[in-house]
């Protein structure tokens, strides 16, 4: 029921999931308002055989903050659909929803997925000249230590490796330079340890802005702050050049006809740019697959976020994440343990 659109999106990226990927074995549980629901379904000619609806009178609004939501929230349709994947009746949950809530609800609910992890963090799947590259975290942990640094990796890994099909992610440190000696103690304390290579991370070193659009990680790691600026100042962009270009192409008869003639490459190019156009953003680290939609994401949008989420249900990425995040505990605890004193 969340997002800008509510049910039509919602519904529709139904839809658009199983003309796209065929939806086998998949089926869906609606949660929200039964008659809207229902309505956009038979609008739509889903089958009914492929969902059914939870119905709920409840929302979590759009602008509501997050400790609200979790007072308030019991019994919402978000609240419910995390309860599903608690109580095993789902494998995932997609939401366009309030974020903040989401988030906040989702660690209330589902609980972290190991002991020291503090909150989830969101990956983007940034398109690049390569491909796409993950990018986490992007907003979730604004200051974060070495040791989330760590965490983000493994979960970033295991993620591109499930979503993307790379058996051996490459991972890098986003950093002010490529130098051993440069960014600050916590990015590069959490180099060293991923030099170190204990974990079995494929850790290519820092990584610069401009390498995020290059390709050239699979993984690119850094604190939510810095992701979040990253991804805004990237989707402006992006949005610059699309209204600059389309000012162009409009400017007069002749760049009108060359307009038409590029009018094929010029689609392609629009989806690829913008880190929006590839919507669902994963809560990594939670003891539960949770993908987060852009709010404003269209029917097509919500059917790549639930694309994700089928993904990562489909994978063995919980199995992995759980094994190194024990690596990563046992080392933390090796180095924090003294060497025992010589006896002459």
């Amino acid at each position: 029921m969340g997002g800008d659109h509510g049910p039509p999106v919602v519904v529709g990226g139904v839809r658009d999931y199983i003309r796209r990927h065929g939806g086998e074995g998949v089926r869906f549980l609606l949660h929200g308002d039964e008659t809207a629901i229902a309505a956009e379904a038979a609008r739509l000619r889903l089958d009914a055989q492929v969902f059914e609806i939870r119905h709920t009178d409840k929302v979590v609004a759009m602008d509501e903050k997050p400790a609200q939501a979790m007072r308030r929230g019991k019994g919402s349709s978000l609240w419910n659909a995390l309860e599903a994947v608690k109580a095993g009746e789902a494998h995932a949950v997609v939401s366009a929803g309030n974020t903040g809530a989401l988030m906040a609800i989702s660690k209330l609910v589902l609980r972290m997925a190991a002991q020291g992890l503090e909150r989830p963090a969101i990956v983007a799947s940034w398109p690049t000249l390569r491909g796409v590259t993950a990018v986490l975290d992007v907003g979730a942990n604004i200051d974060c230590d070495a040791e989330q640094l760590l965490e983000f990796a493994i979960m970033g890994e295991a993620f591109h490796a499930a979503v993307h099909g790379v058996d051996k992610p490459t991972i890098g440190l986003l950093n002010v330079g490529s130098e051993e000696m440069k960014g600050h103690e916590e990015v590069r304390e959490a180099g060293r340890l991923l030099r170190a290579n204990t974990l079995g991370l494929d850790y290519h070193g820092f990584v610069e802005g401009d390498d995020i659009a290059k390709g050239t990680v699979d993984v690119v790691v850094t604190d939510g702050f810095t992701g979040n600026i990253a991804l805004k100042t990237a989707e402006g962009t992006a949005r610059f050049i699309s209204a600059i270009l389309k000012e162009a192409l409009t400017s007069g008869i002749q760049a009108k006809v060359g307009a038409l003639i590029a009018l094929p490459a010029l689609k392609t190019m629009r989806s690829r740019i913008d880190p929006s156009a590839i919507n669902g953003g994963p809560l990594l680290g939670l003891n539960g697959i949770v993908v987060k939609s852009h709010g404003g994401a269209t029917a097509k949008g919500f059917g790549n976020a639930i694309r994700i989420a089928v993904d990562l249900a489909r994978s063995d990425y919980m199995a992995k994440v759980s094994a190194n995040l024990g690596r990563l505990d046992q080392m933390i605890q090796s180095a924090a343990t003294p060497p025992p004193e010589s006896v002459s």
